[in-house]
C-alpha cells in the first residue's frame, strides 16, 4: 500500500485492514471518507472476471484526478476540475467474495473544503434535509464563524428569500474564467496564507457571487477601519466586469483596496451574503461608518449586517444619477444642477436646507418625481448640513474623479474582461503598495517646508503626513484672505460670519471657548478630517494658537499606525520623529560599515540581534508610562553625536556615497563630513557619484552570497524592527545609539 491510514478532519480513518461486501459497498465507504474530509468523489475504473464475469477490481478518485483531455479548439468546451490530482482508493475482490483496500493515497494537490462538501455532485443525494438550500448556508456559517470569531448576525441572511426572478441567477463568465479566477486564489494563499477568498452558489450550485481580499488589505483595515466606502459603480453602470470594491484610505490619503467581489445581481440577499463575508475576513470587526451607493437594496441589507455601522450614501453616487434619472429636464439641466449643488453645499442649516429644496422641486415641476422623493426622504444619509459629527476621510468626494475609489479606472475599462483583471490584478496590488511605501519612506525622511510664521503651521509640520500637511498648509495661507465679523453671542458660542475673498463666499463658524470645539458650514472638518481656514482665523482672533486635539485625527498622522495613541501632548510625536531620523542616520552608516566584509557583518548583526532584545525588555517594563505619556525627549537630549538642524528641527536624511565596488567606503573622517555635511535647513547637498538611500518601504535583510554582500536600494529590515521596538522611549534611543555609534 502506498499509504496505510488517513485521517479526515472528522477523525474518519481508512485502515487497511477493512473489508466490504461489494465494490458498492467500498464505495460508499470511499464517499463517507471524502464527505468529511472534503472532497468530490468518482467511480475511476471497474474491471470483471473474464470467466465468472463478476466485478474484482475498482478503483475510485477524487474528482480532480488526472487531467483535461479536452482540446483547447473544441467549441462550446465544457469545464473540467481535474487538475492532476492522485488522491484515491484502490480495491479488490478475494476468492471469498470479500474485497480489501489494495492500495490508498491520501494526498491531495488542491484545498480539501470539508464545509461545502454537499456542494460536490457526489454527496448531493445523501440527504434531503441536508441539502436544503437554507440548511446548508446555515451550517456554512456556523462552521466558518468558530475558527474567525465573527459577530453572529442580529438577522441572518436566511430572512432574504430570493424570489423565483432570481433563482437562476448566476455570474455570466467566458470559457475558462472560472479556471483563471481559482489560479489566482490559490497562487495568491499560496504566496500568503492570510490571501481570503469565498463563493457563493445559487440553488443550481452555479457559481453567483465571488469575493476576495489579499492579506495587507486585512491588516491594513485593523488600522482604518473608521470608513468604508463599497463602489458598486462598475456594475451600475454596466460594466463588462460586475465588480465591487471596498475602498478605505490610509494616512497619505491613497486608497486601500480592502477587498473585491463579483456580483450577479443587486438584490438584497447578495449585498447582505458580501458584506457579511466581507466582515468574516476582517475578522468580525465592523466599519464605524460605510458609505455605499443609493440603493434600498444596499440599505436593508446595511441594516441588517451591520446595525451598529453608520450608515450614510456617497455624494458623488446621488449626483451622477441625475443626468439619468432627470433626462427629461433637457435643456434646463445645467441650470437645475447648479441650483442642485446650491441647495446641497450651501445650506448652512436644516431649515435652509429645506427652504431652497421645496424652492427647487416646485419650480421644475419635480414635486412628483419619484427619483426626487426617495433623495429627499433619504437627505439625512447624504446632505452635509445632516451630517456634523463624522468624518468621511476623503471617501465622500463630490465627483467619482475626485474619489479614492477612481484609482481602479485606470485598470477597469467598460469592455475590461476577467481575464484582463486577472493577469493585472498582482500588478494593481504592486503599483499600490510601491506607492505607499514610497509615502511611508518619505513621511520619515523628508522634513516638510514651512511657508509661514503661523504657530498652526509648525505644530502640525511633524504631526501630520506630508500630503495631509501640504493640504492644511493650503488652509494656514487661506486664512490671510478672511475677514470674520461677529454674528451672535449667547452664553456658551460665539457664531461669526467669515468672508473667504479667495472663493468669493461667506461662512459661519460656531465657536465654543470652554469646550474648545468649532463647526464651519463648509464641512472641511468632516469631509477632509482636518480643519479650514475659516475656522483657523476664528482660532487666532480668538487668542488659540494651537490646534485642539480634538481636530487631530490620529489617521492623518505619521503616528497612523502606531500601537501607541498620540495624547494631547503633541510634542510626543515630534520627539518621536527627531528619535526616528536619528536612528535613521546612525543605522545608515552602521549598515555601510557593515556591509564591507563578512567579519564586519556578522558583528553589526549580532549587536543589532542584542538591541532588539534590549529593547523589547526596555518597553515591557516602561509600558505603564507608554500609557500615562512620556515625557518629550529633544534631539540634543538624545546623544551629543545627534545632527544639528540649526532651528531645533529633526536630523535630515542622509545621502550614502555610492560604494558598491569600493575597496572601503570611506575612512571615519570622511564619514563624519558625510555626516556633519548638513545645511540649516536641514538638507544634505547632492554630490557626484552619490545616490539616495531609497524610496521603497519594503525593507529586507542582507544576504550572503559567495562571501559577498547584495543589499537594495532601502533600509535593511532590522533597522525598521528596531525603531518599532524602540519608538517612544528615550532609553531605548539612547541604548541604540550608543550600540550603533560603537559599531560604527
Amino acid at each position: 500500500m502506498e499509504s496505510s491510514s488517513a485521517v479526515g478532519s472528522s477523525g474518519f480513518e481508512v485502515q487497511e485492514d477493512v473489508e466490504f461486501d461489494s465494490h458498492g459497498a467500498a464505495y460508499e465507504f470511499y464517499k463517507e471518507y471524502a464527505k468529511s474530509v472534503g472532497f468530490g468523489t468518482a467511480k475511476l475504473s471497474s474491471r470483471r472476471s473474464r470467466a465468472s464475469r463478476e466485478f474484482i477490481d475498482a478503483k475510485f478518485s477524487c474528482i480532480r484526478y488526472g487531467n483535461k483531455q479536452q482540446s483547447d479548439d473544441a467549441v462550446n468546451p465544457r469545464p473540467s476540475p481535474k487538475i492532476g490530482c492522485k488522491a484515491s482508493m484502490h480495491v479488490k475482490r478475494r476468492q471469498d467474495g470479500k474485497w480489501y483496500i489494495h492500495s490508498f493515497v491520501k494526498e491531495h494537490n488542491h484545498e480539501l473544503l470539508p464545509s461545502q462538501a454537499h456542494f460536490f455532485r457526489s454527496h448531493m443525494s445523501d440527504s434531503p434535509r441536508k441539502n436544503d438550500a437554507k440548511v446548508r448556508r446555515r451550517k456554512i456559517l456556523s462552521s466558518v464563524a468558530k475558527p474567525y470569531g465573527v459577530y453572529q448576525l442580529s438577522s441572518p441572511i436566511d430572512n432574504f428569500l430570493r424570489n423565483q426572478h432570481d433563482r437562476g441567477r448566476s455570474l455570466t463568465l467566458e470559457g475558462g474564467d472560472a479556471q483563471l479566477l481559482l489560479e489566482l486564489f490559490v497562487h495568491m494563499q499560496l504566496e500568503n496564507p492570510k490571501f481570503f477568498y469565498a463563493v457563493d452558489f445559487n440553488e443550481e450550485h452555479r457559481l453567483r457571487n465571488v469575493f476576495w481580499v489579499d492579506a495587507k488589505g486585512i491588516e491594513d483595515y485593523a488600522y482604518f477601519n473608521d470608513v468604508v466606502l463599497l463602489d458598486t459603480a462598475y456594475f451600475s453602470n454596466k460594466y463588462k466586469l460586475p465588480l465591487v470594491l471596498f475602498i478605505g484610505a490610509n494616512q497619505h490619503i491613497q486608497p486601500i483596496l480592502y477587498g473585491c467581489a463579483l456580483i450577479a445581481d443587486d438584490t438584497v440577499f447578495t449585498f447582505a451574503w458580501l458584506m457579511q463575508t466581507w466582515c468574516l475576513a476582517m475578522g468580525g470587526l465592523h466599519p464605524q461608518v460605510l458609505l455605499t451607493d443609493e440603493s434600498n437594496s444596499m440599505k436593508t441589507a446595511v441594516a441588517n449586517v451591520f446595525p451598529d455601522t453608520r450608515h450614510f450614501i456617497s455624494l458623488f453616487s446621488i449626483l451622477e444619477k441625475i443626468p439619468r434619472q432627470l433626462q427629461y429636464l433637457g435643456p434646463w439641466h445645467e441650470t437645475f444642477l447648479a441650483k442642485f449643488l446650491k441647495c446641497v453645499h450651501k445650506s448652512w442649516s436644516e431649515e435652509l436646507f429645506e427652504k431652497r429644496w421645496l424652492k427647487l422641486v416646485e419650480r421644475f415641476n419635480l414635486r412628483d418625481d419619484l427619483w426626487m422623493q426617495s433623495i429627499y426622504e433619504s437627505r439625512k444619509l447624504w446632505v452635509p448640513t445632516f451630517i456634523r459629527d463624522v468624518s468621511f476621510s476623503a471617501l465622500s468626494a463630490a465627483s467619482r474623479c475626485e474619489g479614492l475609489n477612481s484609482f481602479f479606472d485606470k485598470y477597469v475599462l467598460v469592455d475590461t474582461s476577467l481575464k484582463d483583471l486577472v493577469a493585472q490584478f498582482k500588478l494593481i496590488l504592486e503599483d499600490r503598495n510601491e506607492e505607499e511605501a514610497k509615502a511611508n519612506f518619505d513621511a520619515w525622511h523628508e522634513a516638510p517646508e514651512p511657508k509661514s510664521p503661523s504657530p498652526f503651521e509648525k505644530q502640525m509640520s511633524l504631526v501630520y503626513t506630508h500630503e495631509i500637511f501640504k493640504k492644511f498648509q493650503v488652509e494656514v495661507l487661506g486664512a490671510a484672505a478672511c475677514h470674520l465679523k461677529k454674528e451672535q453671542e449667547d452664553e456658551s458660542s460665539i457664531t461669526y460670519v467669515v468672508k473667504d475673498f479667495e472663493n468669493n463666499e461667506d461662512f459661519k463658524v460656531e465657536w465654543n471657548e470652554q469646550k474648545l470645539e468649532i463647526n464651519c458650514s463648509c464641512r472641511s472638518f468632516q469631509y477632509r478630517g482636518y480643519l479650514c481656514r475659516h475656522a483657523i482665523v476664528v482660532l487666532q482672533m480668538s487668542g488659540v494658537f494651537t490646534i485642539p486635539f480634538k481636530y487631530i485625527l490620529q489617521r492623518w498622522t505619521n503616528a497612523a499606525t502606531s500601537r501607541h495613541p498620540i495624547s494631547e501632548k503633541l510634542d510626543e510625536v515630534q520627539a518621536k520623529v527627531r528619535r526616528y531620523n536619528d536612528l535613521c542616520r546612525r543605522a545608515i552608516i552602521l549598515g555601510e560599515e557593515g556591509s564591507l566584509s563578512l567579519g564586519s557583518y556578522t558583528m553589526a548583526l549580532g549587536a543589532i540581534n542584542e538591541a532588539m532584545k534590549q529593547c523589547v525588555s526596555a518597553n515591557n517594563s516602561t509600558e505603564n508610562d507608554l500609557r500615562t505619556g512620556a515625557v518629550a525627549t529633544n534631539l540634543q537630549d538624545i546623544n551629543q553625536g545627534s545632527i544639528a538642524t540649526g532651528d531645533g528641527g529633526p536630523p535630515s536624511s542622509v545621502v550614502m556615497p555610492a560604494s558598491k565596488n569600493s575597496k572601503r567606503a570611506h575612512s571615519g573622517k570622511e564619514r563624519e563630513s558625510v555626516v556633519s555635511n548638513v545645511n540649516k535647513k536641514g538638507k544634505v547637498p547632492t554630490e557626484q557619484g552619490a545616490s539616495n538611500v531609497g524610496s521603497h518601504g519594503d525593507f529586507h535583510q542582507m544576504d550572503v552570497h559567495g562571501g559577498g554582500l547584495e543589499y537594495p536600494n532601502a533600509y535593511p529590515r532590522f533597522f525598521t524592527t528596531l525603531l518599532r521596538t524602540g519608538e517612544m522611549n528615550k532609553k531605548n534611543v539612547d541604548m541604540l545609539s550608543e550600540m550603533l555609534e560603537e559599531q560604527s
